[in-house]
């Protein structure tokens, strides 16, 4: 069985093409039924967010799957292969383990180290697992990889500081005040920055949000679409920056719609109470010299993009220590891969073995018939021991092979010496064969016998 991926993201196609490779738009569970319907995989499962579209499956034939698939997102997103054929990447092997591990710890991310991505790929996996169209290899692959998320995030700073202008707002807004919860906030205007920026605050606990903007109409769009936020007039402004701790303004102004006395003024019956002004206007919407009264911060999108940049070379610098950990966990994960390569000569090996204990056992039936029936249950027994205890040191060592190429030497030479491949051949034929409509059957443990 062969890992493959194929794929396009952000550093191989336009935003445009991305748009429309969108397995999210008729559901990834949908995506994996044609899919596997198809008959070219095994296993599958589909990764799809704004910036990336991967299949990540198991199959016989590397090669002949890869265009399949190619095909596949053709169809699927009613596009022409000839423009998707240009911006697809594919992958084999442990180079599959590879990316994904980078994927899942923000590594190839277009932002360095951002977040969401493992739990996208999280909700992935947990699609093709309900769709029963992820089995044992892929669960693994998946399985490793929410390892190695976890261990970049929790033993390197790759996701640590802001790397977005409405992060680092929100960053300085709680090393101004510490605690957010119960704080209100006003956005003086209606456009997306700002409403981004009031949306990462909204996760803090707030007590209120307040859109103002010189169009009640627009205010009101801005509210709804924060979700508990309210809007207010334009001539209710001053009566807003009163009551607020924190104010956005985000307006199309040409000069500064708060002046360094305008400010002064809302300050004097705040009794110090401190008042955090995120300036993200371009240009600016409020005098810079308002940040000099006292309890009043002001930051401005400069400031906010030298946060942005110093948290981005923060970032950079430990990449080192979280490909390492990708490495170590390849490794991992390449060992447990090319065992899997054994599998069917050890347990070939094994029927061998046991054919051979059975056939003797009837052979001799004559002679133990007379044994009372613990007796030959306790034949049964030492005998059955005897092969474990032969078999174990072989099959252990074997599947302790360090490369793909040691593994395929010795089971080779083990199929020639038992002559296993008619068997192997045989046991293949029943257990290897795809489910119906290429869904994996549950995996069930081998059982001691």
């Amino acid at each position: 069985m062969q890992l493959l991926l194929v794929g396009i993201s952000h550093r191989t196609a336009p935003v445009e093409l991305r748009e429309r490779v969108d397995f999210q738009a008729r559901g990834v569970a949908e995506a994996l039924r044609v899919l596997t319907e198809r008959g070219s995989t095994r296993e599958a499962v589909v990764v799809s967010t704004c910036n990336r579209a991967e299949l990540y499956v198991a199959c016989d034939d590397a090669a002949q799957t890869r265009q399949d698939l190619v095909r596949f997102v053709s169809d699927f997103n009613g596009i022409p292969a000839g423009d998707i054929a240009p911006h697809v990447y594919d992958v084999t092997g442990l180079d599959v383990a590879r990316h994904l591990f980078r994927v899942a710890a923000g590594l190839d991310s277009l932002v360095m180290g951002e977040p969401q991505i493992l739990g996208q790929v999280k909700d992935a996996h947990t699609v093709a697992a309900d769709a029963r169209t992820a089995g044992p290899l892929l669960n693994r692959l998946f399985h490793s990889s929410f390892a190695v998320g976890k261990r970049v995030r929790t033993e390197t700073g790759l996701g640590s500081g802001a790397v977005s202008v409405s992060y680092a707002a929100v960053a300085l807004a709680r090393k101004i005040f510490g605690d957010l919860t119960g704080r209100s906030v006003a956005v003086i205007g209606a456009g997306e920055m700002g409403k981004l920026t009031a949306l990462h605050m909204k996760s803090h606990a707030l007590s209120r949000i307040t859109i103002v903007s010189r169009t009640m109409a627009h205010a009101a769009r801005t509210a709804e679409a924060i979700g508990g936020a309210s809007a207010a007039p334009w001539e209710e402004l001053d009566a807003v920056l009163a009551a607020s701790d924190i104010v956005i303004t985000a307006t199309g102004a040409a000069a500064p719609i708060l002046t360094t006395a305008h400010i002064d003024a809302v300050m004097r019956p705040r009794r110090n109470r401190p008042l955090f002004i995120i300036d993200i206007a371009m240009p600016r919407d409020v005098e810079a010299a308002a940040g000099e009264i006292e309890q009043v911060f002001l930051y401005n999108i400069d400031d906010l993009q030298a946060t942005v940049r110093e948290n981005l070379a923060r970032r950079a610098s430990e990449v080192a220590r979280a490909d390492a950990i990708v490495n170590e966990e390849v490794d991992k994960f390449g060992g447990w891969f090319r065992a899997r390569g054994a599998i069917p000569t050890v347990v070939a090996l094994r029927e061998k073995f046991e054919t051979i204990r059975r056939a003797e056992l009837e052979r001799l039936d004559f002679k133990l018939s007379a044994l009372p029936p613990e007796a030959r249950a306790r034949v049964d027994e030492i005998t059955h021991l005897i092969v474990e205890k032969l078999l174990l040191t072989p099959t252990e060592q074997l599947k302790a092979l360090g490369n793909s190429e040691a593994v395929t030497a010795y089971t080779e030479a083990l199929t020639r010496l038992f002559a296993l491949a008619e068997q192997q051949a045989g046991d293949d034929a029943g257990r290897d064969q795809p489910a119906k409509g290429g869904r994996v059957e549950p995996f069930k443990r081998p059982g001691r016998r």
